[in-house]
Protein backbone atom coordinates (compact mmCIF):
# COMPACT_ATOMS: atom_id res chain seq x y z
CA UNK A 1 0.00 0.00 0.00
CA UNK A 2 2.99 2.29 0.47
CA UNK A 3 3.81 1.73 -3.19
CA UNK A 4 0.23 2.52 -4.22
CA UNK A 5 0.41 5.89 -2.48
CA UNK A 6 3.86 6.47 -3.98
CA UNK A 7 2.61 5.64 -7.48
CA UNK A 8 -0.40 7.96 -7.23
CA UNK A 9 1.51 10.89 -5.74
CA UNK A 10 4.83 10.52 -7.57
CA UNK A 11 3.85 12.60 -10.60
CA UNK A 12 2.12 15.19 -8.40
CA UNK A 13 5.22 15.56 -6.22
CA UNK A 14 7.37 16.03 -9.32
CA UNK A 15 5.04 18.68 -10.73
CA UNK A 16 4.96 20.59 -7.45
CA UNK A 17 8.76 20.43 -7.15
CA UNK A 18 9.19 21.91 -10.63
CA UNK A 19 6.59 24.60 -10.02
CA UNK A 20 7.19 25.59 -6.40
CA UNK A 21 10.62 24.28 -5.45
CA UNK A 22 12.43 21.10 -4.47
CA UNK A 23 12.98 22.03 -0.83
CA UNK A 24 9.29 22.54 -0.05
CA UNK A 25 8.29 19.19 -1.55
CA UNK A 26 11.07 17.20 0.13
CA UNK A 27 10.40 18.80 3.53
CA UNK A 28 6.65 18.28 3.15
CA UNK A 29 7.25 14.67 2.10
CA UNK A 30 9.28 13.90 5.22
CA UNK A 31 6.74 15.58 7.50
CA UNK A 32 3.80 13.84 5.81
CA UNK A 33 5.38 10.37 5.83
CA UNK A 34 6.56 10.68 9.44
CA UNK A 35 3.11 11.80 10.61
CA UNK A 36 1.20 9.00 8.88
CA UNK A 37 3.84 6.41 9.83
CA UNK A 38 3.29 7.31 13.45
CA UNK A 39 -0.48 7.09 13.00
CA UNK A 40 -0.03 3.63 11.45
CA UNK A 41 1.30 2.32 14.75
CA UNK A 42 -2.08 3.15 16.31
CA UNK A 43 -4.21 1.64 13.51
CA UNK A 44 -7.29 0.04 15.14
CA UNK A 45 -8.02 -2.29 12.21
CA UNK A 46 -6.49 -3.74 9.07
CA UNK A 47 -8.51 -1.34 6.91
CA UNK A 48 -7.08 1.66 8.74
CA UNK A 49 -3.60 0.14 8.47
CA UNK A 50 -3.90 -0.12 4.67
CA UNK A 51 -5.20 3.46 4.34
CA UNK A 52 -2.50 4.96 6.57
CA UNK A 53 0.30 3.07 4.81
CA UNK A 54 -0.92 4.40 1.44
CA UNK A 55 -0.74 7.91 2.93
CA UNK A 56 2.84 7.17 3.97
CA UNK A 57 3.56 6.33 0.33
CA UNK A 58 2.33 9.77 -0.75
CA UNK A 59 4.86 11.35 1.58
CA UNK A 60 7.68 9.12 0.37
CA UNK A 61 6.94 10.30 -3.18
CA UNK A 62 7.91 13.80 -2.05
CA UNK A 63 11.00 12.50 -0.26
CA UNK A 64 12.22 10.95 -3.53
CA UNK A 65 12.65 14.46 -4.96
CA UNK A 66 15.57 14.85 -2.57
CA UNK A 67 17.71 13.03 -5.15
CA UNK A 68 17.01 15.84 -7.64
CA UNK A 69 17.85 18.47 -5.04
CA UNK A 70 21.13 16.71 -4.27
CA UNK A 71 22.04 16.20 -7.94
CA UNK A 72 21.56 19.87 -8.76
CA UNK A 73 24.21 20.86 -6.22
CA UNK A 74 26.92 18.43 -7.35
CA UNK A 75 29.30 19.34 -10.23
CA UNK A 76 29.24 16.95 -13.17
CA UNK A 77 32.76 15.59 -12.56
CA UNK A 78 31.83 14.50 -9.02
CA UNK A 79 28.34 13.09 -9.62
CA UNK A 80 29.56 9.61 -10.57
CA UNK A 81 31.37 9.39 -7.21
CA UNK A 82 29.19 11.18 -4.68
CA UNK A 83 25.79 9.92 -5.83
CA UNK A 84 26.71 6.20 -5.62
CA UNK A 85 28.29 6.80 -2.20
CA UNK A 86 24.89 7.99 -0.96
CA UNK A 87 23.68 4.37 -1.13
CA UNK A 88 25.62 3.79 2.08
CA UNK A 89 22.90 5.63 3.98
CA UNK A 90 20.18 3.60 2.23
CA UNK A 91 22.00 0.46 3.35
CA UNK A 92 22.23 1.75 6.93
CA UNK A 93 18.49 2.36 6.97
CA UNK A 94 17.81 -1.12 5.60
CA UNK A 95 20.05 -2.70 8.23
CA UNK A 96 18.38 -0.66 10.97
CA UNK A 97 14.95 -2.02 9.99
CA UNK A 98 16.26 -5.60 9.98
CA UNK A 99 17.82 -5.10 13.42
CA UNK A 100 14.60 -3.55 14.73
CA UNK A 101 12.66 -6.50 13.35
CA UNK A 102 15.05 -8.87 15.08
CA UNK A 103 15.04 -7.11 18.46
CA UNK A 104 11.74 -5.23 18.78
CA UNK A 105 9.07 -7.28 16.98
CA UNK A 106 9.48 -10.49 19.06
CA UNK A 107 9.32 -8.52 22.33
CA UNK A 108 7.37 -5.28 21.91
CA UNK A 109 5.56 -5.98 18.63
CA UNK A 110 5.37 -4.32 15.21
CA UNK A 111 3.70 -1.14 16.50
CA UNK A 112 6.74 -0.17 18.53
CA UNK A 113 9.01 -1.01 15.61
CA UNK A 114 7.17 1.56 13.47
CA UNK A 115 7.29 4.19 16.24
CA UNK A 116 11.03 3.77 16.68
CA UNK A 117 11.65 3.82 12.91
CA UNK A 118 9.94 7.23 12.64
CA UNK A 119 12.55 8.84 14.92
CA UNK A 120 15.18 9.60 12.19
CA UNK A 121 12.58 11.42 10.06
CA UNK A 122 11.54 13.59 12.99
CA UNK A 123 15.16 14.49 13.71
CA UNK A 124 15.75 15.31 10.04
CA UNK A 125 12.87 17.79 9.99
CA UNK A 126 14.81 20.00 12.42
CA UNK A 127 17.92 19.75 10.22
CA UNK A 128 16.16 21.05 7.11
CA UNK A 129 17.02 24.60 8.15
CA UNK A 130 20.56 23.85 7.00
CA UNK A 131 19.48 22.57 3.55
CA UNK A 132 19.09 25.35 0.92
CA UNK A 133 16.76 25.42 -2.03
CA UNK A 134 18.29 24.39 -5.35
CA UNK A 135 20.04 27.31 -7.01
CA UNK A 136 19.21 25.82 -10.39
CA UNK A 137 15.51 25.78 -9.53
CA UNK A 138 15.65 29.40 -8.35
CA UNK A 139 17.30 30.41 -11.62
CA UNK A 140 14.65 28.62 -13.70
CA UNK A 141 11.94 30.28 -11.59
CA UNK A 142 13.49 33.73 -12.13
CA UNK A 143 14.50 34.14 -8.46
CA UNK A 144 18.07 35.25 -9.16
CA UNK A 145 18.59 36.89 -5.78
CA UNK A 146 17.88 33.65 -3.89
CA UNK A 147 20.12 31.69 -6.28
CA UNK A 148 23.03 34.10 -5.81
CA UNK A 149 22.55 34.04 -2.02
CA UNK A 150 22.77 30.24 -2.02
CA UNK A 151 25.86 30.28 -4.23
CA UNK A 152 27.53 32.85 -1.99
CA UNK A 153 26.96 30.63 1.06
CA UNK A 154 28.46 27.67 -0.78
CA UNK A 155 31.45 29.75 -1.87
CA UNK A 156 31.98 30.94 1.71
CA UNK A 157 31.88 27.36 3.04
CA UNK A 158 34.54 26.41 0.48
CA UNK A 159 36.62 29.53 1.25
CA UNK A 160 36.21 30.74 -2.29
CA UNK A 161 34.49 33.60 -4.05
CA UNK A 162 32.01 33.79 -6.88
CA UNK A 163 33.38 34.78 -10.30
CA UNK A 164 32.85 38.44 -11.22
CA UNK A 165 29.79 39.39 -13.19
CA UNK A 166 26.03 39.08 -12.92
CA UNK A 167 23.98 35.88 -13.04
CA UNK A 168 21.71 36.15 -16.07
CA UNK A 169 19.35 33.43 -17.22
CA UNK A 170 15.84 33.77 -18.71
CA UNK A 171 12.98 32.52 -16.56
CA UNK A 172 11.40 29.28 -17.77
CA UNK A 173 7.64 29.74 -17.97
CA UNK A 174 6.61 26.13 -18.65
CA UNK A 175 8.11 24.41 -15.66
CA UNK A 176 6.79 20.94 -14.86
CA UNK A 177 5.23 20.38 -18.31
CA UNK A 178 4.60 16.79 -19.40
CA UNK A 179 4.94 17.97 -23.01
CA UNK A 180 8.68 18.28 -22.46
CA UNK A 181 8.92 14.62 -21.44
CA UNK A 182 6.97 13.40 -24.49
CA UNK A 183 8.29 15.95 -26.97
CA UNK A 184 10.57 14.98 -29.83
CA UNK A 185 13.72 15.55 -27.76
CA UNK A 186 12.83 13.20 -24.90
CA UNK A 187 10.01 10.89 -26.07
CA UNK A 188 12.18 7.82 -26.69
CA UNK A 189 14.22 8.47 -23.56
CA UNK A 190 11.09 8.80 -21.40
CA UNK A 191 9.43 5.62 -22.68
CA UNK A 192 12.59 3.54 -22.25
CA UNK A 193 13.26 5.05 -18.82
CA UNK A 194 9.74 4.28 -17.59
CA UNK A 195 10.26 0.63 -18.45
CA UNK A 196 13.77 0.67 -16.96
CA UNK A 197 12.42 2.05 -13.68
CA UNK A 198 9.64 -0.54 -13.68
CA UNK A 199 12.20 -3.35 -14.01
CA UNK A 200 14.62 -1.75 -11.52
CA UNK A 201 11.95 -1.75 -8.82
CA UNK A 202 10.54 -5.12 -9.88
CA UNK A 203 13.93 -6.81 -9.59
CA UNK A 204 15.12 -4.92 -6.52
CA UNK A 205 12.09 -5.77 -4.40
CA UNK A 206 11.94 -9.18 -6.02
CA UNK A 207 15.42 -9.90 -4.71
CA UNK A 208 14.57 -8.54 -1.25
CA UNK A 209 11.21 -10.30 -0.88
CA UNK A 210 12.34 -13.41 -2.71
CA UNK A 211 15.29 -13.91 -0.38
CA UNK A 212 13.01 -13.47 2.63
CA UNK A 213 10.56 -16.02 1.20
CA UNK A 214 13.29 -18.52 0.42
CA UNK A 215 14.64 -18.22 3.95
CA UNK A 216 11.32 -18.11 5.80
CA UNK A 217 9.74 -21.12 4.10
CA UNK A 218 13.04 -22.87 3.37
CA UNK A 219 12.53 -23.27 -0.33
CA UNK A 220 16.29 -23.29 -0.85
CA UNK A 221 18.00 -26.31 -2.34
CA UNK A 222 20.66 -26.64 0.36
CA UNK A 223 23.36 -29.30 0.47
CA UNK A 224 24.00 -28.58 4.17
CA UNK A 225 20.55 -28.06 5.81
CA UNK A 226 20.59 -27.58 9.57
CA UNK A 227 18.04 -28.65 12.17
CA UNK A 228 16.04 -25.43 11.89
CA UNK A 229 15.71 -25.85 8.15
CA UNK A 230 14.37 -29.41 8.46
CA UNK A 231 12.06 -28.46 11.34
CA UNK A 232 10.38 -25.77 9.26
CA UNK A 233 9.68 -28.23 6.48
CA UNK A 234 7.93 -30.53 8.93
CA UNK A 235 5.77 -27.60 10.06
CA UNK A 236 4.72 -26.79 6.51
CA UNK A 237 1.00 -27.54 6.04
CA UNK A 238 0.11 -25.57 2.92
CA UNK A 239 1.11 -22.81 0.55
CA UNK A 240 -0.07 -19.97 2.80
CA UNK A 241 1.78 -20.16 6.06
CA UNK A 242 4.23 -18.03 8.03
CA UNK A 243 7.17 -19.08 10.15
CA UNK A 244 9.17 -16.67 12.28
CA UNK A 245 12.71 -15.85 11.19
CA UNK A 246 15.54 -17.48 13.10
CA UNK A 247 18.75 -15.66 14.02
CA UNK A 248 20.57 -17.22 11.06
CA UNK A 249 17.95 -15.80 8.67
CA UNK A 250 18.40 -12.28 10.04
CA UNK A 251 22.16 -12.63 9.71
CA UNK A 252 21.80 -13.62 6.05
CA UNK A 253 19.61 -10.58 5.34
CA UNK A 254 22.10 -8.28 7.08
CA UNK A 255 24.94 -9.67 5.01
CA UNK A 256 22.93 -9.26 1.81
CA UNK A 257 22.27 -5.62 2.76
CA UNK A 258 26.00 -5.07 2.91
CA UNK A 259 26.05 -6.25 -0.68
CA UNK A 260 24.18 -3.10 -1.67
CA UNK A 261 27.24 -0.97 -0.88
CA UNK A 262 30.17 -3.41 -0.93
CA UNK A 263 30.53 -3.02 -4.68
CA UNK A 264 30.08 0.77 -4.74
CA UNK A 265 33.69 1.19 -5.95
CA UNK A 266 32.82 -1.10 -8.87
CA UNK A 267 29.74 1.03 -9.55
CA UNK A 268 31.83 4.20 -9.57
CA UNK A 269 34.28 2.63 -12.01
CA UNK A 270 31.48 1.49 -14.31
CA UNK A 271 29.94 4.96 -14.38
CA UNK A 272 33.24 6.64 -15.21
CA UNK A 273 34.54 4.05 -17.68
CA UNK A 274 31.44 2.69 -19.43
CA UNK A 275 29.07 5.61 -18.90
CA UNK A 276 25.47 5.48 -17.70
CA UNK A 277 23.87 3.54 -20.57
CA UNK A 278 26.37 0.69 -20.72
CA UNK A 279 26.48 0.46 -16.92
CA UNK A 280 22.73 -0.11 -16.86
CA UNK A 281 23.04 -2.72 -19.61
CA UNK A 282 25.85 -4.65 -17.90
CA UNK A 283 24.19 -4.57 -14.47
CA UNK A 284 20.86 -5.85 -15.80
CA UNK A 285 22.49 -8.73 -17.69
CA UNK A 286 24.48 -9.68 -14.59
CA UNK A 287 21.34 -9.59 -12.45
CA UNK A 288 19.53 -11.88 -14.92
CA UNK A 289 22.28 -14.51 -14.57
CA UNK A 290 22.30 -14.31 -10.76
CA UNK A 291 18.50 -14.61 -10.51
CA UNK A 292 18.65 -17.94 -12.31
CA UNK A 293 21.62 -19.10 -10.23
CA UNK A 294 19.49 -18.87 -7.07
CA UNK A 295 17.87 -22.11 -8.17
CA UNK A 296 21.18 -23.99 -8.03
CA UNK A 297 21.67 -26.44 -5.15
CA UNK A 298 24.41 -25.05 -2.94
CA UNK A 299 25.47 -24.58 0.66
CA UNK A 300 24.04 -21.85 2.88
CA UNK A 301 27.31 -19.99 2.43
CA UNK A 302 26.97 -20.30 -1.34
CA UNK A 303 23.42 -18.96 -1.24
CA UNK A 304 24.57 -16.04 0.92
CA UNK A 305 27.28 -15.18 -1.64
CA UNK A 306 24.80 -15.35 -4.54
CA UNK A 307 22.31 -13.20 -2.67
CA UNK A 308 25.09 -10.78 -1.73
CA UNK A 309 26.07 -10.35 -5.39
CA UNK A 310 22.46 -10.12 -6.61
CA UNK A 311 21.57 -7.43 -4.08
CA UNK A 312 24.73 -5.57 -5.14
CA UNK A 313 23.80 -5.57 -8.82
CA UNK A 314 20.12 -4.66 -8.45
CA UNK A 315 20.99 -1.91 -5.96
CA UNK A 316 23.67 -0.51 -8.27
CA UNK A 317 21.22 -0.60 -11.17
CA UNK A 318 18.63 1.32 -9.14
CA UNK A 319 21.28 3.89 -8.21
CA UNK A 320 22.46 4.32 -11.81
CA UNK A 321 18.93 4.76 -13.16
CA UNK A 322 18.34 7.45 -10.50
CA UNK A 323 21.52 9.22 -11.61
CA UNK A 324 20.74 8.98 -15.31
CA UNK A 325 17.18 10.28 -14.86
CA UNK A 326 18.31 13.29 -12.81
CA UNK A 327 20.99 14.09 -15.41
CA UNK A 328 19.10 13.60 -18.65
CA UNK A 329 16.12 15.93 -18.09
CA UNK A 330 16.38 19.75 -18.01
CA UNK A 331 15.89 21.67 -14.76
CA UNK A 332 12.47 22.91 -15.84
CA UNK A 333 11.12 19.33 -16.01
CA UNK A 334 13.66 17.33 -14.00
CA UNK A 335 11.45 16.71 -10.99
CA UNK A 336 8.42 15.85 -13.11
CA UNK A 337 10.55 13.41 -15.10
CA UNK A 338 11.71 11.84 -11.84
CA UNK A 339 8.12 11.77 -10.59
CA UNK A 340 6.85 9.87 -13.65
CA UNK A 341 9.73 7.41 -13.39
CA UNK A 342 9.23 6.72 -9.69
CA UNK A 343 5.51 6.19 -10.26
CA UNK A 344 6.21 3.57 -12.92
CA UNK A 345 8.76 1.95 -10.64
CA UNK A 346 6.17 1.45 -7.90
CA UNK A 347 4.04 -0.58 -10.33
CA UNK A 348 6.95 -2.98 -10.55
CA UNK A 349 7.29 -2.89 -6.78
CA UNK A 350 3.62 -3.80 -6.34
CA UNK A 351 3.82 -6.72 -8.79
CA UNK A 352 7.03 -8.12 -7.28
CA UNK A 353 5.42 -9.67 -4.13
CA UNK A 354 3.01 -11.73 -6.22
CA UNK A 355 5.96 -13.29 -8.04
CA UNK A 356 8.60 -13.36 -5.30
CA UNK A 357 6.26 -14.60 -2.57
CA UNK A 358 3.03 -16.10 -3.94
CA UNK A 359 4.46 -17.81 -7.02
CA UNK A 360 7.69 -18.67 -5.18
CA UNK A 361 5.71 -20.92 -2.82
CA UNK A 362 4.63 -23.04 -5.80
CA UNK A 363 7.78 -23.09 -7.91
CA UNK A 364 11.14 -21.40 -7.36
CA UNK A 365 12.17 -21.63 -11.01
CA UNK A 366 8.85 -20.19 -12.26
CA UNK A 367 9.21 -17.28 -9.84
CA UNK A 368 12.81 -16.50 -10.75
CA UNK A 369 12.27 -16.64 -14.53
CA UNK A 370 10.16 -13.43 -14.86
CA UNK A 371 12.85 -11.46 -13.03
CA UNK A 372 15.61 -12.80 -15.26
CA UNK A 373 13.66 -12.26 -18.50
CA UNK A 374 12.67 -8.71 -17.57
CA UNK A 375 16.34 -7.93 -16.84
CA UNK A 376 17.41 -9.13 -20.30
CA UNK A 377 14.70 -7.10 -22.09
CA UNK A 378 15.51 -4.04 -20.00
CA UNK A 379 19.23 -4.38 -20.78
CA UNK A 380 18.39 -4.11 -24.49
CA UNK A 381 16.23 -1.05 -23.82
CA UNK A 382 19.00 0.63 -21.81
CA UNK A 383 21.45 0.00 -24.64
CA UNK A 384 19.07 1.82 -27.01
CA UNK A 385 18.76 4.97 -24.85
CA UNK A 386 19.57 7.88 -27.21
CA UNK A 387 21.39 10.15 -24.72
CA UNK A 388 24.57 9.47 -22.75
CA UNK A 389 24.97 11.79 -19.75
CA UNK A 390 28.53 10.98 -18.62
CA UNK A 391 30.44 14.26 -18.25
CA UNK A 392 27.43 16.21 -19.47
CA UNK A 393 26.41 19.42 -17.70
CA UNK A 394 22.85 19.62 -16.39
CA UNK A 395 20.56 21.36 -18.86
CA UNK A 396 18.38 24.26 -17.72
CA UNK A 397 15.72 23.92 -20.40
CA UNK A 398 14.90 21.77 -23.41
Amino acid sequence: MVFLGFMVCGVLAGYLADRYGRWKVVFGGFAWSAYFSLLTSFAPSYGWFIFLRSMVGCGVAGVAQGFVLKTEFIPSKYRAVLLPLATIFWMLGSMLIIILGMLVVPTWGWRWMIRISVTPSIILLFLFQFIPESARYNVSAGNMAAAVETLQKIAKMNRASLPPGELVEPMVEQRGSWRTLLGSSFRTTSLLLWFSWFVASFTYYGSVLGSSELLEKNLLCLTDPDGEHLLKHRNEDGLCYCISFQLRDYQTLLISCLGEVALVPVNICLLNVLGRKMSLTVLQLGAAILFMMLNICTTMFGFTVLLFLLRSLVAMNFNVVYIYTAEVYPTASRSLGMGFCTSFSRIGGMIAPFIAQVLMSQSVILALTPFAVSCVICALGNFLLPIETRGRALQQSS
